[in-house]
């Protein structure tokens, strides 16, 4: 390690001390968690299922910078460029549409065995998995209906989906000892002001009845469902609210997955999750950036990052909510952009870690408000950054912005060499 980084962090190591912080032990804690980084930044959300079919589902991905993943392999690949720039051990977060698989299958018809490479591959990096049923992007989507189509065989082939999927993520959960969330999210929606907002929901509320029928090992698989505003397309109406799965999740213990980017522009999830805590047994986020509307921005250290952080440290919810990324952005390299988002993610939780909670707690019981926001801004400043280096070069990963050379070295030898053979 270098001495430099040993020194500064030994310094600041004496600060927080001086308010009871150990920041040795927030260390530890800190590599006990696992973010989901979500592999379908790599690809532009194509999946390896139908990649030349148009995306859909409200979903766009814009940009065109070279290099993006056309192959499993490939896309493995960039993740593990992606983890060697990342401290910790952490998760990757598939969708359906990325098996790895010669055999022609469809959506209702997937099995653990066309991702048993994703498996292996996982076990061999010591990662975990999770899943996301694919309800979009398909002809059987292309209405923009699933699970609540009026169309009865229509909407059992979503059904059947989200079955196959749960069973896949119990799969994952069984081989891999790590618990697989499963998240269900579909974009259902009218594009222009409905008269019958009630029947579609009626229909989603029992196709996800249907669904998670099948009762399974929660120490294999536990169920999300994940709301949206509304997206390109379904910009007057979606089905799945906020309101609608909050209402499923407490009813039927399923966990409810908060994204950062489906809620009104001036709405933030950091603000919810103390009160759905106190009603849920967890909770699934989506750490993403909104600009304008749901446009899944790369994840920056922004207020609303550092809020999220601070409810999760403050009001101990670390060991029951499941932090994930969601962000796609086809204007940087891809391999980077996962990079920044996932060590602001984990930068964030650090920084909420070095506060001295306990001690703002008690100032705000006895109502001294006073050294509550004295300390509050006084701790913006503390040397929080020298902690970070430290715990970066004592994970074997490259300290501040060294990691940049590393990308563009990945970028030159790998990224741009792709497609030059078809050429």
């Amino acid at each position: 390690m270098d001495n430099q980084v040993k020194q500064a962090y030994e310094a600041a190591k004496l600060l927080y001390a001086q308010h009871g912080i150990d920041t040795d032990e927030v260390l530890e804690k800190l590599a006990e968690i696992k973010v989901s980084v979500h592999c379908w930044q790599g690809d532009d959300v194509k999946g390896f299922l139908n990649q030349d079919g148009e995306l859909t589902g409200g979903i766009s991905v814009t940009g065109q910078y070279p290099g993006a993943a056309t192959t499993p392999a490939e896309l493995r690949a960039d993740l593990e460029q992606a983890f060697s720039l990342i401290p910790g051990k952490h998760k990757v977060n598939l969708h359906a549409i990325y098996t790895d698989t010669d055999e022609k299958v469809e959506l209702d018809q997937i099995e653990p065995k066309h991702y048993e490479k994703w498996v292996q591959w996982a076990k061999a990096q010591g990662l975990g998995l999770d899943f996301n049923p694919t309800c979009f992007s398909h002809e059987k989507s292309s209405d923009g209906f699933t699970l609540s189509h009026p169309d009865p065989q229509i909407r059992k082939f979503w059904i059947d989906h989200c079955k196959a999927s749960r069973r896949i993520g119990a799969y994952f959960g069984e081989q891999l000892g790590q618990t697989c969330v499963t998240n269900v999210w579909v974009p259902d929606g009218f594009k222009d002001n409905p008269v019958d907002r009630m029947t579609p929901r009626k229909r989603l509320k029992d196709s996800l009845d249907e669904v998670f029928a099948e009762k399974l090992d929660p120490k294999h698989n536990l169920d999300a469902v994940e709301s949206k505003l509304f997206g390109l397309g379904s910009e007057a109406y979606v089905v799945g609210s906020h309101e609608f799965y909050m209402g499923y999740g407490l009813q039927n213990d399923t966990l409810i997955c908060l994204d950062a980017g489906h809620f009104h522009p001036t709405e933030v999830i950091s603000n919810k999750l103390s009160s759905l805590a106190l009603f849920t047994s967890g909770i699934l986020l989506h750490v993403s950036r909104p600009m304008r509307w749901d446009s899944d921005h790369v994840v920056i250290m922004d207020d609303e990052l550092l809020e999220i952080a601070r409810e999760l440290v403050r009001h101990d919810l670390l060991s029951t909510t499941h932090v994930g990324l969601d962000f796609f952005d086809a204007s940087i390299n891809r391999v980077a952009a996962w990079v920044v988002g996932t060590r602001n993610t984990i930068k964030a939780l650090l920084r909420a870690m070095l506060e001295p909670v306990d001690a703002l707690k008690a100032a705000e019981l006895q109502g001294d408000y006073t050294v509550r926001l004295a300390l509050t801004e006084e701790f913006k400043s503390y040397p929080f950054g020298a902690i970070w280096d430290y715990y970066c070069a004592q994970q074997g990963v490259p300290v501040r912005e060294k990691w940049i050379s590393e990308i563009k070295t990945y970028e030159e030898d790998v990224l741009l060499q792709r497609g030059k053979s078809l050429v």
